[in-house]
């Protein structure tokens, strides 16, 4: 079984509909593991290990013990113990001896393990499950209305009903503590169900609900991310970034979590530039740095008053430092410049335009067409017949131009007032109305 929107119809196989995380129902693939001892063949005396690992909505996961040794399917639907009475449904995420290795990476012992697996769910089941997922979102909704009829500072962000409909779980961020238990007492009024609530963070609430981050992919803390680390300015410090918090915090209002990803390696990089060296002394006078290029391993200066920027790498920064000590100032850094070779790209097509299909650079080298009518001129040369508005003024004016060549000399005033068109019946035009 799938979820309900998943594009094969009434069900899926096991392994779910293949959304890589995108299922708007939260019902396949969200925080799976990769079983790569899948394809690894065992001892002939290997006894499975019985310990499954579960997950369910959000990013929830428990191990439980599958003790009647059901053949289970990664992707799997099964029904399980619940701490708090009646049971629970939810997917199987993880088997076999990656269970072992996950529960030495959560510090969690073997022995401490003791909820176990009832069954595989029947179709009753399946259908009270989904019945009771149906409900989470009105739920969540009249609980918020509950919250502001109290007053209550707190922001109600999700509902996780339990699979037997009999318990739902009400998470909720707030700055501070919140008593809710006249909250509680209408919410078990309003519902008929037990009342769980539980407060959590800003990042677990965006990990819950989901999202598109500005790299234009999911949120990892909703897709694979489960432990959140601290993040801190400094991270973006030693990555030459700008500290804009607009652009720096997640969906969750805290610093992103990626920025941590490349951290090590900037880290690395940064230990052959010197952090000490803000300014170097010359005859000219005094270079500031600008800019770190941490990669490149150089670093750019410019001079008080002067616009441009002079790069120097590394090690004839820390020669130039050297030499201050003792003393001693270079003339000038520009003569220490390394030379920059810029190379210049070749334009490579990648298909041969024999149909004359459009480019998207057939604009940038053109200059730009002249406006008049020397363009309709040359089309008449090579052989374009004119249209009939067109003929039309070319007969206008070439009757203008007869009629100014019969009254040279004579005033402007007297042309404009008695000049007349070329009457339709001849071609020639009336010259006894002139003078």
């Amino acid at each position: 079984m799938g979820c309900s929107s998943c594009s094969s119809g009434g069900g899926c196989t096991p392994k779910g509909c293949q959304g890589n995380g995108s299922c708007p129902t939260n019902g396949c693939n969200k925080l799976d593991v990769y079983d790569w001892l899948a394809d690894m063949d065992l001892p002939s005396n290997y006894k499975p290990f019985n310990i499954v690992e579960v997950r369910f909505k959000g990013s929830r996961k428990e191990f439980f013990i599958n003790k009647d040794n059901l053949y289970l399917e990664m992707g799997e639907i099964v029904v399980v113990e619940s701490s708090t009475g009646g049971y629970d449904v939810g997917h199987i995420s993880l088997m076999g001896e990656l269970v072992r290795l996950q529960l030495k990476k959560n510090k969690v012992q073997e022995e401490s393990v003791t909820k176990v697996i009832y069954r595989k769910p029947s179709q009753a089941d399946i259908d009270k499950y989904l019945a009771a997922k149906d409900l989470e979102w009105e739920t969540m909704h009249r609980a918020r209305t509950l919250a502001l009829e109290l007053g209550l500072s707190m922001k109600i962000s999700d509902v996780d009903y339990q699979g037997d409909k009999t318990k739902a779980t009400f998470y909720y961020t707030a700055d501070g503590r919140v008593d809710f238990r006249e909250l509680i007492k209408r919410m078990a009024e309003a519902f008929h169900i037990r009342i769980e609530m539980r407060q959590i963070g800003m990042r677990q609430e965006a990990s819950r609900l989901g999202g598109i981050g500005s790299c234009g992919r999911e949120l990892c803390c909703s897709t694979w991310l489960t432990d959140f680390k601290t993040v801190s300015t400094s991270a973006a410090r030693y990555q030459n970034l700008s500290l804009n918090t607009l652009k720096l915090a997640g969906q969750c209002g805290k610093l992103k979590c990626c920025l941590n990803y490349e951290l090590d390696t900037y880290m690395d990089a940064l230990k052959d530039i010197p952090t000490d060296i803000n300014k170097l002394e010359t005859q000219r006078g005094f270079a500031f740095l600008q800019k770190t290029d941490i990669f490149k391993k150089l670093m750019w200066f410019s001079y008080q008053g002067d616009d441009s920027w002079i790069p120097l790498p590394i090690d004839r920064v820390k020669e130039i430092q050297q030499e201050n000590l003792l003393g001693n100032k270079p003339e000038d850094i520009k003569d220490m410049t390394p030379e920059v070779e810029v190379k210049q790209k070749e334009r490579t097509y990648d298909y041969e335009n024999v149909v004359g299909q459009d480019s998207l650079t057939r604009l940038d080298d053109q200059k730009p067409k002249r406006k008049g009518n020397r363009n309709k001129n040359r089309n008449r040369k090579r052989g374009d017949k004119p249209k009939n508005g067109e003929q039309q003024k070319n007969v206008k004016s070439s009757t203008m131009q007869s009629s100014a060549n019969t009254t040279e000399g004579k005033p402007e005033r007297r042309k404009k007032r008695y000049s007349k068109p070329k009457r339709k019946g001849n071609g020639k035009s009336d010259k006894s109305n002139e003078g």
